[in-house]
């Protein structure tokens, strides 16, 4: 049961990443890296939930590019911070720490993207 769980997880970060109205139009990939309940509570248009301490784990089922642009965000920044520490030591190129979600959320809404 863990099995089909674990793949079911992963087609839909992968849905969700190539699905996604803010990656497709901005060509970026946007992760999300607070908890699952921060993430439920609001979070940003086609953003895909990893959390910081399991992005080196499942980077894998949004992108396997190490050139894709990469934007990670969290509350504050920290924890984005982090991940693109992490990203970087597997070779990612282009990850880019975009910083707190209301700072980005108050962004998004003057452009209509945040939900």
């Amino acid at each position: 049961m863990n099995k089909i769980k674990m793949l079911c997880a992963t087609a839909l970060l992968s849905l969700s990443a190539l699905c996604s109205p803010l990656a497709l139009a901005a060509d970026k990939i946007w992760i999300d890296v607070r908890s699952v309940e921060e993430f439920q509570a609001g979070h940003l248009d086609g953003a895909v939930n990893i959390v910081h301490t399991d992005i080196a784990a499942k980077i894998a089922t949004v992108t396997q590019d190490k050139n894709a642009e990469i934007q990670l965000y969290c509350r504050s920044g920290r924890r984005s911070g982090l991940a693109e520490a992490e990203l970087k030591k597997l070779g990612f190129t282009n990850v880019h720490n975009a910083g707190g979600y209301e700072a980005l959320k108050a962004a998004a809404e003057k452009g209509g993207t945040s939900n």
